[in-house]
Protein backbone atom coordinates (compact mmCIF):
# COMPACT_ATOMS: atom_id res chain seq x y z
CA UNK A 1 0.00 0.00 0.00
CA UNK A 2 1.30 3.49 -0.92
CA UNK A 3 1.89 6.11 1.68
CA UNK A 4 0.36 9.55 1.36
CA UNK A 5 3.77 11.08 0.48
CA UNK A 6 4.34 8.60 -2.36
CA UNK A 7 0.88 9.27 -3.77
CA UNK A 8 1.57 13.02 -3.75
CA UNK A 9 4.91 12.41 -5.45
CA UNK A 10 3.34 10.32 -8.23
CA UNK A 11 0.43 12.75 -8.60
CA UNK A 12 2.89 15.65 -8.96
CA UNK A 13 4.96 13.74 -11.50
CA UNK A 14 1.84 12.88 -13.52
CA UNK A 15 0.70 16.54 -13.43
CA UNK A 16 4.10 17.73 -14.71
CA UNK A 17 4.05 15.20 -17.55
CA UNK A 18 0.52 16.21 -18.53
CA UNK A 19 1.49 19.90 -18.61
CA UNK A 20 4.61 19.17 -20.66
CA UNK A 21 2.49 17.34 -23.22
CA UNK A 22 0.33 20.46 -23.56
CA UNK A 23 3.30 22.77 -24.06
CA UNK A 24 3.01 25.20 -26.98
CA UNK A 25 5.82 23.57 -28.97
CA UNK A 26 4.69 19.98 -28.57
CA UNK A 27 3.78 18.47 -31.89
CA UNK A 28 6.05 20.81 -33.87
CA UNK A 29 8.60 19.25 -36.16
CA UNK A 30 12.27 20.15 -36.06
CA UNK A 31 13.22 23.05 -38.30
CA UNK A 32 15.02 21.79 -41.37
CA UNK A 33 18.67 22.83 -41.53
CA UNK A 34 19.51 25.92 -43.50
CA UNK A 35 20.09 24.96 -47.10
CA UNK A 36 23.72 24.60 -48.11
CA UNK A 37 23.10 26.32 -51.43
CA UNK A 38 22.79 30.06 -51.88
CA UNK A 39 20.04 32.11 -50.34
CA UNK A 40 16.67 32.01 -52.17
CA UNK A 41 15.51 35.58 -52.70
CA UNK A 42 11.99 36.81 -52.02
CA UNK A 43 9.70 39.83 -51.93
CA UNK A 44 11.30 42.71 -50.05
CA UNK A 45 14.93 41.79 -50.76
CA UNK A 46 16.89 44.64 -52.33
CA UNK A 47 19.38 43.83 -55.09
CA UNK A 48 22.25 45.85 -56.51
CA UNK A 49 22.28 45.09 -60.25
CA UNK A 50 24.81 46.35 -62.77
CA UNK A 51 25.80 45.44 -66.32
CA UNK A 52 29.22 46.35 -67.66
CA UNK A 53 28.79 49.06 -70.29
CA UNK A 54 25.13 49.79 -69.44
CA UNK A 55 25.23 52.52 -66.82
CA UNK A 56 21.48 53.09 -67.17
CA UNK A 57 20.83 49.68 -65.64
CA UNK A 58 23.07 50.07 -62.58
CA UNK A 59 20.80 50.62 -59.60
CA UNK A 60 19.19 49.12 -56.52
CA UNK A 61 16.01 47.12 -57.19
CA UNK A 62 13.52 45.69 -54.69
CA UNK A 63 11.80 42.40 -55.44
CA UNK A 64 8.08 43.14 -55.59
CA UNK A 65 5.27 41.18 -53.94
CA UNK A 66 4.72 39.63 -57.39
CA UNK A 67 8.27 38.20 -57.14
CA UNK A 68 9.87 40.25 -59.92
CA UNK A 69 12.38 43.06 -60.40
CA UNK A 70 11.50 45.62 -63.06
CA UNK A 71 14.54 46.66 -65.08
CA UNK A 72 14.98 49.31 -67.76
CA UNK A 73 15.43 47.94 -71.29
CA UNK A 74 14.20 44.41 -70.46
CA UNK A 75 11.15 44.74 -68.17
CA UNK A 76 10.19 42.30 -65.42
CA UNK A 77 12.56 39.49 -64.44
CA UNK A 78 11.33 36.68 -62.16
CA UNK A 79 13.32 36.77 -58.92
CA UNK A 80 11.35 35.08 -56.14
CA UNK A 81 12.80 31.74 -54.95
CA UNK A 82 15.89 32.23 -57.14
CA UNK A 83 19.49 32.80 -56.16
CA UNK A 84 21.44 35.89 -57.16
CA UNK A 85 23.34 33.77 -59.72
CA UNK A 86 20.10 32.54 -61.29
CA UNK A 87 18.83 36.12 -61.60
CA UNK A 88 22.16 37.14 -63.12
CA UNK A 89 21.75 34.43 -65.78
CA UNK A 90 18.13 35.47 -66.48
CA UNK A 91 19.18 39.11 -66.97
CA UNK A 92 22.05 38.11 -69.26
CA UNK A 93 19.73 35.92 -71.36
CA UNK A 94 17.16 38.73 -71.64
CA UNK A 95 19.82 41.24 -72.73
CA UNK A 96 21.03 38.86 -75.45
CA UNK A 97 17.48 37.96 -76.55
CA UNK A 98 16.59 41.65 -76.93
CA UNK A 99 19.87 42.22 -78.79
CA UNK A 100 20.99 44.89 -76.33
CA UNK A 101 24.36 43.29 -75.48
CA UNK A 102 26.04 40.25 -77.07
CA UNK A 103 28.15 39.04 -74.15
CA UNK A 104 26.81 40.83 -71.06
CA UNK A 105 28.78 40.91 -67.84
CA UNK A 106 26.07 41.08 -65.18
CA UNK A 107 26.59 41.58 -61.46
CA UNK A 108 23.79 40.87 -58.94
CA UNK A 109 24.36 41.30 -55.21
CA UNK A 110 21.98 41.28 -52.26
CA UNK A 111 22.09 44.85 -51.00
CA UNK A 112 19.58 44.42 -48.17
CA UNK A 113 17.74 41.32 -46.98
CA UNK A 114 14.04 41.32 -46.14
CA UNK A 115 13.40 41.66 -42.39
CA UNK A 116 12.52 38.97 -39.87
CA UNK A 117 9.84 39.27 -37.19
CA UNK A 118 9.76 38.39 -33.51
CA UNK A 119 6.55 38.02 -31.52
CA UNK A 120 5.48 36.77 -28.12
CA UNK A 121 7.19 37.31 -24.82
CA UNK A 122 9.89 39.83 -25.76
CA UNK A 123 10.01 43.46 -24.65
CA UNK A 124 9.85 44.96 -28.16
CA UNK A 125 8.12 42.59 -30.59
CA UNK A 126 8.18 43.64 -34.22
CA UNK A 127 10.15 43.74 -37.45
CA UNK A 128 13.97 43.73 -37.41
CA UNK A 129 16.62 43.97 -40.13
CA UNK A 130 18.25 40.66 -41.02
CA UNK A 131 22.01 40.22 -40.88
CA UNK A 132 23.67 36.94 -41.90
CA UNK A 133 24.59 34.86 -38.86
CA UNK A 134 21.72 36.12 -36.68
CA UNK A 135 20.66 33.49 -34.14
CA UNK A 136 17.38 33.28 -32.20
CA UNK A 137 19.22 34.54 -29.09
CA UNK A 138 20.62 37.52 -31.02
CA UNK A 139 17.12 38.27 -32.34
CA UNK A 140 15.73 38.18 -28.79
CA UNK A 141 18.44 40.62 -27.69
CA UNK A 142 17.56 42.93 -30.60
CA UNK A 143 13.95 42.83 -29.36
CA UNK A 144 14.97 44.04 -25.89
CA UNK A 145 15.23 40.64 -24.22
CA UNK A 146 12.63 38.46 -22.54
CA UNK A 147 9.58 39.68 -20.63
CA UNK A 148 9.13 38.36 -17.10
CA UNK A 149 6.51 35.92 -18.43
CA UNK A 150 8.76 34.38 -21.09
CA UNK A 151 9.60 30.70 -21.25
CA UNK A 152 13.30 31.07 -21.98
CA UNK A 153 13.58 27.62 -23.54
CA UNK A 154 10.48 27.41 -25.82
CA UNK A 155 10.66 29.03 -29.24
CA UNK A 156 9.32 28.36 -32.68
CA UNK A 157 10.22 29.69 -36.10
CA UNK A 158 7.76 30.02 -38.95
CA UNK A 159 9.64 29.95 -42.23
CA UNK A 160 8.46 30.18 -45.81
CA UNK A 161 9.46 27.25 -47.96
CA UNK A 162 8.64 26.59 -51.59
CA UNK A 163 5.06 25.50 -50.95
CA UNK A 164 3.99 27.67 -48.02
CA UNK A 165 5.00 28.08 -44.40
CA UNK A 166 6.47 25.59 -41.95
CA UNK A 167 6.45 26.15 -38.18
CA UNK A 168 9.00 24.25 -36.14
CA UNK A 169 10.54 24.17 -32.69
CA UNK A 170 13.82 26.06 -32.37
CA UNK A 171 16.63 26.63 -29.89
CA UNK A 172 18.46 29.84 -29.00
CA UNK A 173 21.31 28.72 -31.27
CA UNK A 174 19.12 28.25 -34.38
CA UNK A 175 19.93 30.61 -37.23
CA UNK A 176 17.32 33.06 -38.44
CA UNK A 177 16.65 33.55 -42.15
CA UNK A 178 15.13 36.60 -43.86
CA UNK A 179 11.34 36.59 -43.58
CA UNK A 180 11.28 34.26 -40.54
CA UNK A 181 8.82 34.84 -37.69
CA UNK A 182 10.23 33.87 -34.29
CA UNK A 183 7.81 33.24 -31.43
CA UNK A 184 8.86 33.28 -27.77
CA UNK A 185 6.27 31.41 -25.70
CA UNK A 186 4.82 32.31 -22.32
CA UNK A 187 5.89 30.37 -19.25
CA UNK A 188 3.19 28.73 -17.18
CA UNK A 189 5.14 29.08 -13.92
Amino acid sequence: MMTKDKRHHWLGLFACMAMAACSPTSGLTDLPPAPSSEYALGAGDELRISVYGLDGLANNYVITDAGVVSLPFIGDVAASNKTADQIKQSIAQALVAKQIVNNPIVNVQVNQYRPFFIIGEVKKPGEYPFRPGTSVLTAIAMAGGYTFRANTSKFSITRRNGNGNITAAATEKAYVQPGDTIRVYESWF
